[in-house]
């Protein structure tokens, strides 16, 4: 299992080392071990950017999500997941709203996220949405439980 976090936004709060730790994690919890996942930490402008270019959306949001295991694949590239990209200011501001730890937040980020990349997708119908909180769920409670 290979995971790579790149942090171009920083908060003392949030450690690379507990980040990669927690998507090791919710990769074996997924069984998904072989995987490779790249994080990135960005600011909202980064983000914005992002959202706007790729997903159309003139907005900053909180994680995005850049899955390598649809569309042709090139030889040799099997295990590469895709890339996890969340706003580390967007995450500090929901962190407070929430009265959570800004780890917890980024955690429940980073875990949303890693849903996309497998192919689950709550903008789809209530039903998906549904199915994709409960997992949510489930792996949250059981990083907690490690």
């Amino acid at each position: 299992m290979s995971v790579v976090v790149l942090s171009r936004a920083r908060h003392p709060d949030c450690r690379p080392a507990s980040l990669r730790r927690d998507a090791r994690g919710i990769l074996a919890q997924l069984e998904q071990g072989d995987a490779e996942l790249t994080v990135a930490l960005v600011d909202d402008t980064e983000i914005h950017d992002l959202n706007r270019r790729y997903r159309g959306k003139d907005r900053a949001t909180d994680v995005l999500a850049f899955a390598m295991r649809e569309g042709l694949r090139a030889p040799g590239d099997e295990q590469t997941l895709g890339d996890v990209v969340i706003s580390l200011e967007t995450a500090v501001r929901q962190a407070r709203r929430r009265r959570v730890p800004l780890e917890r937040e980024v955690r429940a980020l980073l875990i949303h996220g890693v849903l996309h990349l497998l192919g689950y997708d709550h903008e789809r119908s209530a039903a998906e949405a549904r199915r994709m909180k409960a997992k949510e769920r489930e792996v949250a409670r059981a990083l907690a439980g490690r």
